[in-house]
């Protein structure tokens, strides 16, 4: 196992349901070497874990550097992650993920060197506050809009993750009895905003007739399922069932985000997320306007800000867990 200072570069993991994205940071935060892979759409947690494995990798070489020369590697994952046991369960949005497993170990053993894991929401939104859009303020919510719809939360300056499964805005019900979710529940903001949703809803209205080009712009594109990018293009394409999918998901949006403000009443909210980054700011101020008939307090509105750490913001996120881990080993 690594025995490298706590002044040595760091690595940062973002698990997503569609992509992998690796850095490895200096101390003072700024990238060294990065790299992206997707994730795999089968094999379960062992496959995940190969490609983390290749993603940090890659992320070091770039830097110039083993991987068993970084000070740790911090990993933001889905699901119900035990930081202490350095275990992630029923990743959901991960292929064949239901069940604990102990992807710390795994992945130390890959590495040579320590792993620490974080919820990938709350470590994204952590990077926010300390180094990106949120640093004005004491209190936030960072929602984040992608594959799922995650939420971290900052009280006070403090995370609060409740007793380890705290954030899960995706799961606020927007409508009793309302489309399935991918957590088996009906009616989660999640069923509409989740590009995971979205993207059953869309296949579904094509299977039964309804045109769009979603389909043809992801095959131009070569991927195969709806990425951030494709419903760009297609929204800017004024594709009818991309607008009207969006226009869903941002009610859901409003009226789910809007309930979490009245119960934490933050000073501001953060805008992430694959979707959230790649449409930016006119949606942001979309979704504040949809929020607004839905605010207790319409008054006073909580800001909001597109994440200003972008698409790598819950790397970097992840590799704060090393850097906390490794300065309280000195």
């Amino acid at each position: 196992m690594s025995t490298a200072n706590a002044g040595a570069p760091r690595g940062g993991i973002d698990l997503g349901g569609t992509k992998i994205q690796a850095v490895v940071v200096d101390s003072g935060h700024a990238v060294l070497g990065e790299a992206r892979l997707p994730t795999p759409t089968e094999g379960g947690p062992e496959a995940v874990t190969a490609a983390m494995g290749a993603a940090i990798t890659e992320a070091a070489h770039r830097a110039g550097i083993e991987t068993d020369a970084l000070a740790g590697v911090g990993v933001g994952s889905p699901g119900d992650v035990d930081s202490r046991a350095g275990t992630v369960t029923s990743a959901r949005n991960l292929p064949g993920w239901e069940g604990e497993f102990a992807l710390g170990a795994a992945l130390e053993q890959a590495l040579g060197t320590r792993t620490h894991l974080g919820n990938d929401v709350q470590v994204a939104t952590d990077a926010e506050f300390e180094l990106g859009a949120g640093r004005p303020y004491r209190s936030l919510l960072g929602v984040f809009w992608g594959t799922g719809v995650g939420g971290g939360i900052v009280l006070n300056g403090h995370p609060w993750t409740g007793r380890g499964a705290g954030g899960e805005i995706g799961h606020i019900v927007v409508r009793i009895g309302g489309e399935r979710c991918g957590c088996g529940r009906r009616g989660c903001m999640e069923a509409y905003a989740g590009r995971a949703s979205m993207e059953r809803r869309a296949r579904q209205a094509h299977k039964k007739g309804e045109k769009t080009d979603l389909f043809k712009i992801m095959e131009e594109r070569g991927r195969t399922r709806l990425m951030s990018g494709v419903w760009d293009r297609a929204l800017k394409r004024k594709d009818p069932l991309a607008t009207r999918l969006v226009d869903e998901a941002i009610e859901a949006l409003g009226a789910g985000v809007a309930s979490v403000q009245n119960v934490l009443d933050v000073e501001a909210i953060v805008l992430g997320g694959g979707l959230g980054v790649r449409l930016g700011e006119p949606y942001a101020e979309r979704i504040a306007l949809a929020m607004q008939p839905h605010l207790f307090d319409d008054l006073h509105p909580p800001a909001m800000h597109v994440a200003a750490l972008g698409d790598l913001g819950g790397a970097i996120g992840a590799a704060l867990l090393a850097r906390a881990a490794s300065v309280r080993a000195v």
